[in-house]
């Protein structure tokens, strides 16, 4: 059985054309100039999966936000690691970093009360791994349904 290719222009998402879930991992230097970038990956994918405009929006809004929040409790010279999963009815995220001291997003801050406002799931933790203490954001976002389609 062989692997399908795709053009370089095109990311596998599955829905209209059938196509295998896509997997995206982006790995930024821990900076606030990076964040546009994470920004801009995450509307590319909403629009590939069909999601409208105003899901798109809100995505790309929980991303940036989601990726401002993680930036100051990340430790010196760490990297901001954005793990994109397309599903052919929503796009699920994860933004780490390690950490010098491990502790999560504050779940009562403005940031987190955005995050739970433009998304459908969102989830904040902190763990102790062999490279330090990581601390991450898991944010769902779900298609809606188009009007009249069942």
């Amino acid at each position: 059985m062989s692997v399908p290719t795709f053009p370089p222009d095109r990311v596998p998402v599955r829905g209209r054309t059938g196509e295998r879930a896509a997997h995206v991992e982006l790995r930024l230097a821990a900076n606030v100039t990076w964040v546009p970038v994470a920004r801009a990956v995450a509307a590319e994918l909403a629009m590939r999966a069909d999601f409208d405009l105003d899901a798109i929006a809100d995505f790309r809004l929980a991303v940036d936000e989601a990726c401002a929040s993680m930036i100051p409790l990340a430790a010196p010279d760490s990297q901001l690691e954005c793990r994109f999963q397309v599903d052919p009815d929503e796009i699920r995220v994860r933004v780490s970093v390690v950490s010098a001291h491990g502790d999560a997003l504050a779940r009562g801050s403005f940031g987190w009360r955005l995050l739970s406002a433009l998304t459908d799931a969102a989830d904040a933790s902190a763990a102790t791994g062999p490279s330090g203490h990581e601390v991450r954001v898991d944010l769902v976002k779900r298609r809606t349904p188009a009007v009249g389609v069942r």
